[in-house]
Formats: C-alpha cells, structure tokens, sequence
C-alpha cells in the first residue's frame, strides 16, 4: 500500500518520516539498559515505550499504547497547548519520567495518569481525569502531576490524591511553564522535584495582566471562541515566582529579584538548586543558587552582552562532585565551562549540553556549520563521540552515550549506543524510505561564506535549458536548513524534481556559526536576512549559469514566510513571485521574549518595529504573491496575514490568499490537505513564473 503512496501523501502520513524513529532516552543508573519510545511502524503516530537490555542487546516492549488506548487520544487543553509549544505531532506514549532507581515509570496517555513497574511491567491506572507532565519523585514513592493548572500528587503507598497548593482564579497557576518558556526559552517544565523526594520547587504564573487575544474557527460559527492569554511585544508578561512546596504541607517562597524570564532550573544532589533568570532586555543572564530553607538567593555567575545573552539548552547544572557547568560567549564562540574554566577550544560552537554527571555530554559544530556532532569531556577536554558525517543528535549520558544519526548516506536515523565512546548495541529505526534520494550540490558562496545547497531536477543533465529558480529558506534564527542530513532536502528535491532549480541558503543570524554571526541581525532583521538571500542567489547564479533569473520565487513558513513576502516586497529586481506561508507581518503582534531580543520594545523603538515590518511597505507589491495561514495558529496568529492582505487590498495591489481552515501554526497534517496544498503551490508558482 505505502508504495501507491505519493511523496506528499507519504511524508504526511509519516509526519516528514520522522515515525518509527526511537526518541527520549533514559539510561539505567547501573548503565545496564536503557528505556525509549518508538512507533511500531513509520505509519503508527502511537508511540510505545521500550527497554534495550545492553548486555544482551535485545529490546522489549514494557508499555503497549495500543492496546492501553485502542481508539482516538482526548487530551486537556493544555496537554494540546504543550505539544503545540514542543511541535509534537505524534501520539501514545509522548513523554514518560522516571525515579532515580529506574523502578518506576509515569506517563500520560490521553490524559490519564498511568504508572508501570519496570521489573514486573505491571501498569497502573492512577487518575482518570485530564494530567500534564505526571513526574515520579526520585525516591519512587510519589507522583506529582497537574492537573486544572494546579500541581498535585499521589502517595503510592496509600493513593492518597491531593493538591500542593489551593489557590483561586484562574489566571493563577502551579508547577506549569508558561507560553514564552515552551514557546521561545526550551523549558516545558514547571516544578522540579527535591533530590531526597520530600518537596518540590514550583513556578507560581499568575496570567491576569497579560492581553487576552481571541481565536474564532470561521468554518464553524457555532464553536466557542479560544481565548489565551498572548504577551505580545511590549505587553505585560506572564508573572513569574517560585515557591518550595513541601509533602509535609509547608510552604517557602523564593526571594524575587529583579529578573522577568526564569530560564532554566535545575536540582540535584550535588549542590542547591541553580536557577538561570534574565531581565525583561535578555542583555544580561545569571546564575543563581537557592537555599531551600529560607528561599535566598546567591548570585554565581553573570554573562552579559549589549544585544542579547542567548540561552543554551541543558545548563546550568553541577556535575555530580559539584562543580558548575554553563556556556559562555567567548573568543568567537560558545564554550563549554567548568567551575569558570573552559573545557571546549575556541571555534568549537557549543550548542546544547544533554547531560551533566560526573562528565558532560554536550553537542556543539566545528569548522562546518552544517554538521552537528556529540561530544563528551574527558581530562578537562572535549572528545568527539560521533566519528561519521551529519547531524548527530545525543542523549544519555557521557557514559552510556544513545546517538541518532543523520546524513546524506540514508534516509531516517541510524541509532546506536556507546559505553565510553565505543559502540555495543544498535536500536531499530523503523522510519519509511521516502523513496526521493536528495542530490544537493554543498556551496559556500559570497563574501561572507554562506553556506548553500543547490538541488536541480532529478536527470538534469548541462545544456537541458534554463530552470526557474526556487528558493527555499528559513532563514531566521535558531534554525537551519542547510544541514548534513537526506531528510533536511527531501522537499526540496521534490519540488526540484518540479522542474525548478532549488536554492537553500542559511544567512547571517541562523546556528552554528558563533556568537557575532547570529547577532548581526539585532534590530535589522529584514535588511540583514533578505540581503544574504539575494547575496546566495546571485554568487550561485553566477557559477550556474542554468538559473534562470527571469524567473526567481521564493517560498517559506513562519520566518520563512516573512522572508518570502519581504522578497517581493522590497527586491521586485529580483524575486517575481512569492509563497508566504504563516508569516510575521508586523512585529508587534509577535510575543515578547523572541521579538524584543532583536527589536526591543515597541514603546522604545517604533521606528524599528515600522523599519522591519511588512504592512508600511504593501503599496510596493508588484509581483506575485500567495499567502497562507492557518486559523488556528496561536503562535503566528492569523491576524498577520488578514492585516497584510487588507493593507494590500487598500493600496490596489493584487494577492492571493488561502487561508486554512482548523490549522495551527505547525504546517497542515491531514494528507489530502498536506498534498494539495503543496501541488497548488507549485501550480501557482509555475502560472505566476511564466506570466511574469
């Protein structure tokens, strides 16, 4: 059946053939086995939870979503806001936690709160009604869950059930993470759990001065409007504390600072918990530690920088003899420290630390930004782990370390574990061949080497004829697209495969590259993102003479889709025809913590917000332009697109726009719509190309 399957059809229905891959992976305290998820096939959204016993290399199934949920997930509000945040798009087992003896497990599965005995594999039900983030205590005696935006727990022993703190209203909230920390800061988490499992530290949100933004589904007049609460630039932030909640009922708050952002927690039995906050301007960050007795800071560390300080996933932490980790912007690059001394050698980009225990493991990219490897320190130093071309992505920890591994070799992850850097068990991906093996030609162009790929019609053959050009960025920041991976290409092969010359290039402002390079965009984002599109366009134009710069496009989602309709607006020299999908059109109805990193606020610099907005500039529009959003999205709302093409509208400029009946921010799932939408992007872009 999947071979009568179109590419489309088929990358739908495999969520871009990420299903059957395993993920989140826990390593065993002895380093004997380890747990993870993953789909029964590159077709089942149901994810099941595994075990991989090491010294025998066989895996078994300790948690069946099949046949614990038969049917269709019901999920509460937040759980589908969660996932919104993380752009998690598959289903069963999503997340599962477990205690520090690897007894026990808690996981969520259409919102019930389940718990499963990893020696006996015996599963218990524990509550019916709607949960989020269920998390085991480190002594395996207690879970604690939230549940109507409240955290509570459950004594095993007794199944005594109870919140941790009553408190009226709901714009008050305990042990969730706020829309900016999911959305913008990488931090799902709300509360953390005490290394001797008597009490916990909780995030207390209070919502109550943030805009109320309002979310109608046009389709069905009938449906209740959504309505959430949306810092957008310059506006009130959610309200942020923290409080010690202990199982004995007692209650210590955290001393405020002058901070708006709580950017990471972490707690361990190393040393006090460490919180990492930032001011309301991102220019400085700091490290704290917190005394669970009277809730009083002590400042360790401070980084500042005159644009932004930016936030590195996995730190702080102490290592297990209680030295502080953290990243550091410094020589050019982001390095790795231990207790103030760097362990990482300049040039080397640090990009995520994923676990901190006796050594570190962390991922980081060298001389080639297109490529991510995982490290490990070892004697003060950092040794490389994955020894392969591509894009590694690491968890476990330095010792028992799981490595994910994409390239250009093969579609979908090669998955293998390590003990000391040396390999002794595979884990079976499962994921769907996509049938499509992308050829991108690697480019580094212009004078400030961008990097680039060029894909041409599968059978493309020098002296064919001139081919219309297509670019196909992202092209903001913290993402990439030009990567060491078969599946970062796989659509834009398809649509060279179209008949068009494919363009990805990454410009100034995107990963990988260091510190100075990604803040060259601060407070010019559309000047400097558009330029290094353009300067990639014509350095490879000009050693590829079979572009065809009569006929250029452009197209993109989220930032992608701002850029696309940035292009036509402003550089009709250059681009003819644009598809922006979910764009940015005007920053102040983006939120707070992304928008203001680069643009400050509103209120201080409206001359920066109009300089790098989209509606000012409708009346110059005189090329094609598509655009396309979802009614759903309550990350880029669809106000966006609705104020550009009215704005377009009042000038007299022509426009298409196509808007998506129940879709989010995350590009449509269903098949048929996934597909069409597609073939009709091209169909437009074609007619559009050729009329022009």
């Amino acid at each position: 059946m999947s071979d009568d399957l179109s590419f489309l059809r088929k990358q739908a229905r495999t969520q871009r053939f990420t299903l059957g891959a395993p993920k989140e992976f826990r390593v065993s305290p002895d380093g004997s086995r380890l747990l993870f998820l993953r789909a029964e096939s590159g077709f089942d959204r149901r994810n099941s939870l595994w075990a991989l016993d090491l010294a025998a290399g066989a895996e078994s199934k300790v948690v069946d979503a099949a046949r614990l949920l038969p049917g269709e997930e019901e999920l509460p509000p937040e759980e589908r806001a969660r996932r919104e945040r993380s752009r998690e798009t598959s289903g069963g087992v999503v997340g599962y936690a477990v205690d520090d003896g690897f007894r026990l497990a808690a996981f969520p599965l259409s919102g019930k709160l389940h718990t499963v005995d990893l020696a006996s594999g015996e599963i218990t039900t524990l509550v019916e009604a709607a949960v989020v983030d269920p998390r085991p205590n480190p002594t395996g005696t207690y879970v604690a869950y939230v549940r109507d935006r409240r955290l509570r727990v459950v004594d095993l022993a007794t199944g005594d059930d109870r919140a941790l703190a009553e408190e009226p209203g709901e714009d008050i909230a305990w042990g969730l993470a706020e829309f900016i920390a999911a959305e913008e800061m990488g931090r799902a988490r709300g509360y953390w759990w005490a290394p001797d499992g008597r009490s916990l530290l909780v995030e207390r949100t209070d919502r109550s001065r943030v805009p109320r933004w309002h979310i109608a589904d046009p389709a069905n007049p009938a449906a209740a409007v959504n309505t959430v609460a949306y810092p957008a630039a310059g506006a009130a932030n959610v309200d942020v504390s923290l409080a010690f909640l202990g199982l004995d009922g007692s209650r210590v708050d955290v001393q405020p600072g002058d901070w708006e952002y709580l950017v990471a927690v972490h707690w361990s039995a190393a040393g006090q918990p460490l919180l990492a906050v930032q001011p309301r301007d991102q220019r400085r960050l700091e490290i704290h530690a917190v005394d669970p007795a009277d809730g009083s800071t002590t400042k360790l560390r401070t980084e500042t920088d005159p644009h932004w300080v930016e936030i590195v996933a996995g730190v702080p932490a102490w290592t297990t003899d209680g030295r502080l980790v953290h990243v550091s912007a410094a020589d050019g690059s982001y390095r790795l420290l231990i207790d103030g001394e760097p362990v990482t050698e300049p040039g080397l980009q640090v990009r995520s630390v994923l676990h901190v225990g006796a050594e570190v493991l962390f991922s980081a990219s060298g001389e080639d930004p297109t490529q991510i490897h995982v490290y490990r320190t070892e004697g003060g130093k950092a040794r490389r782990l994955s020894t392969v071309d591509g894009v590694h992505v690491g968890a476990g920890t330095a010792e028992i370390a799981v490595l994910s591994s994409w390239s250009l070799e093969h579609s979908g992850p090669k998955v293998s574990v390590l003990r000391d850097g040396q390999p002794v068990a595979d884990i079976v991906s499962s994921t769907v061949d996509p049938g499509i093996e992308p050829k991108p030609r690697w480019l580094t162009v212009g004078e400030r080497d961008l990097r680039a790929a060029l894909l041409l019609p599968s059978g493309y053959r020098p002296g064919d004829g001139k081919l219309p050009v297509l670019l196909d960025p992202y092209g903001g920041p913290h993402a990439q697209r030009v990567l060491h991976s078969r599946n970062a290409f796989l659509t834009s092969q398809w649509l060279a495969d179209q008949g068009f010359a494919v363009l990805v290039a990454d410009g100034r402002g995107t990963p990988g590259r260091g510190p100075a390079w990604e803040k060259e965009i601060a407070g010019k984002l559309a000047e400097v993102t558009l330029a290094d599109q353009v300067d990639a366009l014509h350095a490879v134009a000009a050693e590829h003479p079979e572009l065809d710069l009569d006929r250029v496009a452009i197209r993109g989602w989220s930032y992608g889709g701002y850029l696309s309709a940035l292009a036509v607006l402003r550089r009709p020299d250059v681009f003819h025809a644009a598809v922006a999908g979910a764009p940015v059109t005007d920053w102040s109805l983006y939120d707070t913590h992304y928008t203001e990193r680069y643009l400050g606020t509103p209120q201080d610099n409206p001359e920066g917000y109009e300089r790098n907005s989209l509606i000012a500039d409708a009346h110059l529009l005189r090329r094609s332009l598509l655009i396309v959003h979802g009614l759903a999205d309550d990350n880029v709302f669809v106000a966006h697109a609705l104020r550009l093409s009215s704005a377009l509208l009042a000038a007299g400029r022509a426009h298409t726009f196509l808007p998506l009946v129940g879709t989010t921010h995350m590009t449509p799932q269903a098949e048929e719509v996934a597909e069409n939408l597609m073939r009709r992007q091209v169909e437009w872009l074609k007619r559009e190309l050729a009329a022009g």
